[in-house]
């Protein structure tokens, strides 16, 4: 009976070292967990640690954004010991025209967009559709690393550049002289836009129609952050023409409804800045341009759009283009109407940089 009394004390004894170990144990972990925890003393609520506090929202750095618009612009940087630098009419033009600051996100003008331009269904309309996917998806890689090696201190963001609406020279069953892509073809341009990690850009051609009936089309795929606008005033057949008979125009009310109806996709999306190119080729394709207005979350892209010999291009955006600074230009070439005599090359990455502004947008058709 002793041993027993004995064994049933040792027992005792270790049960309750167990009892105190445990309690041990879990003290520690509630007093971790409530490290981890802050109380607002006025309120009596916990509040979450700074580790677990939402990341603070990104900014736009301005001083960066003003640098790479006066490069573009071809503005010296002011010394330390000058105040001021002599600048053209044409400088400080598209220097003003950099304005206003964008919504953090953007991509212009920190980085430059090289594009391929087309139709899938098309082998006439773009290198999209003219060739195979890998050696089309090979071709713009090269043409990226291109722009890379011409301009070190721009990344370079490749696109598709997907025709999603074309003009048409009969009316269709609306009699708007329009063929819209069906979703899947858009959705092949996402595809292809991923595999290179890059972004789309869905073009219209609206014919006998308008952008206030054909974007509300695309309004699925302009909620997505990659995917950006482009309008093509050339089949823009505001006065009842057929499209290829004449030449489209488009106004500036048009195109501030359009920045307009992006910006509120930005908003309600909680989107980065959208941006909205416009080919242009001729004065009347744009009307009224120096009432275009960007805005922080829109930013615009005119796009020199004519084929033909070097200087004839450079001629054709230098009276054009240059004279009136809407917010950001483009430079299109053509591999092979670019190419039709008496013209025997395509403008290099260089020639087109040393334009002013230089073009932040490049297309390949």
């Amino acid at each position: 009976m002793k041993d027993f009394f004995t064994n049933k004390t040792h027992l005792t004894q270790i049960g309750v070292a167990i009892v105190v170990c445990v309690a041990a144990l879990l003290f520690f972990q509630f007093m971790t967990v409530m490290s981890a925890v802050t109380y607002d003393r006025s309120e009596g609520v916990p509040e979450e640690s700074s580790e677990k506090k939402e990341k603070a929202k990104p900014v736009l750095d301005t001083a960066d954004y003003d640098r790479r618009i006066n490069r573009l612009a071809h503005i010296p940087e002011v010394s330390a010991t000058a105040t001021t630098t002599e600048l053209t009419a044409t400088q400080k033009r598209w220097q003003e025209a950099g304005k206003p600051y964008p919504l953090p996100g953007a991509l212009l003008p920190f980085n430059r967009i090289v594009a391929y331009y087309g139709n899938f269904y098309s082998t006439r309309m773009g290198v999209l559709g003219e060739y195979p996917e890998d050696q089309m998806l090979a071709m713009l890689k090269r043409e990226v690393a291109v722009w890379e090696a011409a301009d070190p201190t721009t990344p370079v963001i490749p696109a598709i550049h997907y025709i999603a609406a074309t003009a048409q020279a009969t009316p269709g069953k609306e009699g708007k002289y329009i063929l819209r892509m069906p979703d899947s073809q858009i959705d092949i341009a996402l595809a292809l836009a991923k595999k290179v990690n890059g972004i789309v850009f869905v073009d219209l051609q609206v014919g006998q129609s308008d952008i206030q009936t054909e974007a509300p089309y695309l309004e699925k795929y302009l909620s997505m952050p990659e995917v950006h606008l482009a309008i093509d005033p050339e089949f823009y057949m505001r006065a009842g023409h057929v499209p290829g008979d004449y030449m489209g125009t488009m106004d500036a009310s048009d195109v501030n409804w359009a920045i307009e109806y992006l910006a509120k996709i930005v908003r309600d999306n909680n989107l980065p800045p959208k941006i909205l190119l416009l080919h242009r080729f001729t004065q009347n394709m744009l009307t009224n341009s120096e009432s275009i207005k960007p805005l922080p979350e829109v930013q615009v892209v005119i796009d020199m759009d004519g084929w033909g010999d070097p200087v004839k291009k450079i001629n054709t955006y230098e009276r054009v283009i240059t004279p009136e600074p809407v917010q950001f230009t483009g430079f299109k070439l053509f591999y092979k109407n670019d190419l039709k005599p008496p013209s025997t090359r395509l403008l290099t990455p260089k020639e087109l940089l040393e334009l002013t502004p230089s073009p932040v947008y490049i297309q390949y058709q």
